[in-house]
């Protein structure tokens, strides 16, 4: 008789344990669901709106949204007149998008592979929390500079790297001075971070986190040609509930930015 083959899902870990590449195909289920029946998202209040402000999106408008997941951003910007196309390395989330999005064009491939597209393409390229999750930044860079049109806009919507650096940043409450303020152990060294998707519960899928200081953003953006036109940075739109912390953790909110949006533009 031939050995029965275990299937991969008998493996169990104690730990999160890397995963051998970052893709989020492993929690696609999850992130969808996440994204789709969870109230009160970030990506609902404070990104979507930021990010539609920054895009100025006209009929017409070309946009890939790179690292596009599930295709939560897609179809915004599908449902405001662009002509979008999605693409992520991962074929579960590209699946999922499809389903949910049968009217735009997805595509599984790596963001430093774009071999659908020819040069010269789009108007904008979005990569929309994902740039903390690609290793080969770079490379993603300079082939969303090949795909965009001159004059054509990179806005990446990321993890603030000052204040949100895995493992590195913590808030911290001062119960004396009734302050609460984000504790920054590590910024400068570029790292990678396993993140447990699931903390505290039996299952322990992982996905990875590279951090970049400012200056890892702007050398990349410059050595690919791209010049930066705008940098904004994006607070939290939660409130805490009553209690001896509440106006510290509210003014904690509105003065330590959670997101930062780096827009950048190919020359013409």
């Amino acid at each position: 008789m031939k050995p029965i083959k275990k299937p991969a899902v008998v493996v169990k870990k104690t730990a999160p344990v890397a995963p051998k590449t970052s893709s989020w195909g492993g929690v696609a289920t999850w992130y969808d669901t996440h994204l789709e029946e969870s109230k009160d998202t970030y990506q609902e209040a404070v990104i979507a709106p930021n990010l539609t402000r920054v895009l100025e999106i006209k009929k017409g408008m070309k946009i890939l949204d790179l690292a596009c997941g599930q295709g939560y951003f897609s179809r915004i910007f599908f449902g405001r007149g662009a002509e979008v196309v999605g693409a992520d390395i991962s074929p579960e989330l590209i699946s999922a998008a499809q389903k949910r999005s049968p009217k735009i064009t997805f595509h599984a491939t790596p963001a430093h592979k774009l071999g659908f597209a020819q040069g010269e393409t789009f108007h904008v390229v979005t990569i929309v929390l994902a740039i903390q999750n690609i290793e080969n930044m770079q490379e993603v860079f300079t082939e969303a500079w090949r795909v965009l049109k001159p004059g054509g806009r990179l806005v990446l919507v990321m993890n603030h790297p000052v204040f949100r650096n895995p493992k590195a940043t913590h808030w911290v409450y001062d119960k004396d001075n009734n302050v609460q303020y984000r504790r920054v152990d590590k910024y400068l060294s570029q790292s990678t971070s396993v993140i447990d998707m699931h903390p505290g519960k039996t299952t322990k899928e992982s996905t990875l986190s590279y951090h970049r200081s400012l200056q890892d953003f702007f050398k990349a953006l410059t050595k690919s040609k791209f010049m930066v036109s705008r940098l904004e940075e994006w607070i939290s739109h939660k409130k805490s509930q009553e209690g001896p912390r509440q106006k510290a953790e509210d003014i904690a909110r509105k003065e330590i930015p959670l997101f930062m949006m780096i827009e950048a533009v190919k020359g013409k």
